[in-house]
């Protein structure tokens, strides 16, 4: 396996060079453009590793399947989704838009920025401090890392430079789809995005979802099936931003991608893979990374479809 893992690294690192690294997030910029690696964590708990697997960099939106998960955890699923939708966009993962022109006031999915600023409002707790610590205690646990932390450069730089997700915020608020105080719920979001992993910590997230959340080592029930199911089900027709159909058709594996290079994917009851790969398309998708998992979907006959 690690053999093949290296073939698909060297192949592919090439294709950083057709992408750009995450600016709009000023301190995104610091990443180096030609880092590729991954990391597969197997049914029987085999680690397998490739290239630049042990890279720091903050999980951004892939952390929006956490927080759906943990506001699945703490509501009725019924509740949630009154609040959020469950319907591709079309739209870049930060539009605006059909905030303003759909029907309903509520954003399409979790899976976008204004959907996430949605599940994060609904995690319980009696102050910020709580909420913050509840997410880190949870990011920690499924990740089996107890060192899991925010980057607190990237969380400031996310917070001076937010004023697109304010702006969906207060929309939000305005239309009474969040309640609560608007600065601490955003404060929350750019936190989660803000932690700080590894391919190693996505491979060991997505290993959870993709045993439909019981811990592989421990047998712990986790997370419910249902809500390991509703989270991948999202993956799949969301995760990859408005690029999600052509992955599945290409990849065919429950994904979610994110602008600092990250991209976790499950395959049910086989494994969880983490890749990172900071070189993005336009569309917000590592571009190398995408290619790392099309080949390795090819080569072991992952697509669930």
């Amino acid at each position: 396996m690690e053999n093949l893992l290296n073939h698909i690294i060297k192949t592919n690192k090439k294709y950083a060079n057709y992408g750009q690294v995450a600016s709009y997030i000023p301190e995104l910029r610091k990443s180096n453009a030609e880092d590729l690696g991954i990391c597969i964590i197997d049914k029987n708990n085999k680690i397998y590793c490739a290239g630049d697997y042990k890279t720091k960099f903050t999980i951004q939106s892939v952390s929006k399947t956490i927080i759906l998960a943990m506001a699945l955890m703490d509501n009725d699923w019924s509740y949630v989704f009154s609040k959020v939708g469950m319907e591709p966009s079309g739209d870049p993962f930060n539009s605006i838009m059909k905030l303003e022109t759909d029907d309903t006031t509520k954003p399409c999915n979790p899976m976008i920025n204004a959907g996430a600023i949605v599940t994060t409002s609904l995690i319980k707790g009696d102050s910020l401090k709580e909420k913050e610590e509840r997410m880190l205690s949870f990011f920690r646990k499924i990740s089996k890392n107890e060192n899991l932390n925010i980057n607190k450069a990237v969380y400031e730089s996310e917070k001076l430079t937010g004023d697109r997700n304010r702006a969906m915020a207060y929309l939000l608020k305005n239309d009474g789809v969040i309640a609560g105080d608007v600065d601490e719920i955003l404060d929350l979001y750019f936190k989660q995005c803000s932690i700080e992993v590894d391919a190693v910590d996505l491979a060991r997230i997505g290993l959870l979802f993709a045993n439909y959340g019981v811990d592989i080592e421990t047998g712990e029930r986790v997370l419910s099936e249902s809500v390991s199911r509703m989270v991948k089900t999202f993956m799949v027709t969301c995760g990859m931003y408005d690029s999600s159909g052509e992955f599945a058709i290409k990849v065919g594996i429950p994904a979610k991608s994110g602008v600092g290079g990250g991209v976790m994917a499950s395959v049910p009851k086989k494994m969880g893979i983490g890749v990172y790969g900071p070189s993005l398309d336009k569309k917000g998708n590592s571009i190398a990374g995408i290619k790392v998992l099309e080949d390795l979907s090819k080569q072991l006959e992952l697509s669930i479809f």
